[in-house]
């Protein structure tokens, strides 16, 4: 029998509804299905992240791999095409992908090895800017989610949202929405991998390092770096301005540029915040973007 964590279940309840329940339920079968179909056996008790159920298994040649299942959606449709242009130049590396489901087997990296658990806080943002730099040189394939879009559809949302926060918060708001509209008419064409952060590396043997869980898109790689800012959180501004810094150099970014749309995912935060019937930026977003708006 295939295991389908209960924490899996209720974010998909969560986040998809009916439709989350129709997958959870549908785990087990299509589990089974895909074990068959590309000849893979278990090897390990089920994974799971908040939207995928991962299972450790081995193929007939004897290869470790990862059997990933998750729900087909804008975030997770475009993971095989990423994952295909970068093959496996810092990334695992896709093996099998059924399109009608959204399947994927993918090569296994080590899950109790997260680069969050390194140790030292500053080889760790060197170790997440390298893998950065080397994702992001890629042109986005067609069909992928195209920043440009995300960007206008944010900036038609600030006034609802604005008009629902306090005077600081507003205002905050109000300055990232700014620094957007500077420099939406340039969104860029890079592959994004778009939640890049510490617990997405993990240890792997081919390479030290493998990034896993893409949810990409097409635009500018100044949109990648907020979350190596809030990940591993330290609120020292200096702090903040010295991985920001390193982040730029070693993608070959213009700081203002990427000072933009690094603001540009502070105010994609807080509009989610804000729609999920929050009074107030979350404190990670307001301090990021004061000690950027403060250079």
């Amino acid at each position: 029998m295939i295991h389908v964590p209960e924490e899996l279940a209720e974010t998909q309840e969560r986040y998809n509804g009916e439709a989350g329940r129709a997958f959870v339920a549908a785990l087990p079968g299509r589990a089974e299905e895909f074990l068959g179909r590309w000849g893979l056996r278990l090897d390990g008790p089920s994974l799971h992240g908040v939207a995928s159920l991962v299972l450790p298994v081995v193929r007939a040649d004897g290869t470790p791999a990862a059997l990933k299942l998750q729900l087909l959606d804008a975030e997770t449709e475009g993971e095989p095409a990423a994952l295909r242009a970068w093959a496996g130049d810092g990334v695992v590396r896709l093996l099998e992908h059924d399109p009608g489901t959204g399947t994927m087997l993918l090569e296994r990296a080590d899950h109790r090895r997260h680069l969050s658990r390194l140790g030292d806080e500053r080889e760790a943002v060197r170790v997440l800017a390298g893998l950065l730099a080397r994702l992001s040189v890629r042109a986005a394939p067609p069909g992928l989610r195209r920043l440009e879009a995300i960007a206008a559809r944010m900036l038609a949302r600030v006034p609802g949202a604005v008009a629902r926060l306090g005077a600081e918060d507003a205002a905050l708001l109000a300055d990232c929405a700014a620094a957007v509209r500077e420099v939406a008419g340039e969104p860029g064409d890079r592959l994004l991998h778009w939640d890049l952060h510490y617990d997405n590396v993990l240890g792997a043997e081919r390479e030290p390092w493998l990034v896993i869980d893409p949810k990409p898109l097409a635009g500018d790689p100044g949109f990648e770096l907020l979350p190596a800012l809030t990940n591993l959180w330290d609120p020292d501004p200096a702090v903040i301005r010295w991985r920001f810094d390193l982040l730029t150099e070693r993608l070959g970014l213009d700081r203002e540029r990427a000072r933009a749309w690094t603001l540009g995912r502070v105010l994609q935060n807080g509009l989610w915040e804000v729609e999920e019937g929050e009074d107030e930026l979350g404190v990670d977003g307001v301090v990021v973007a004061r000690a950027l708006l403060a250079r």
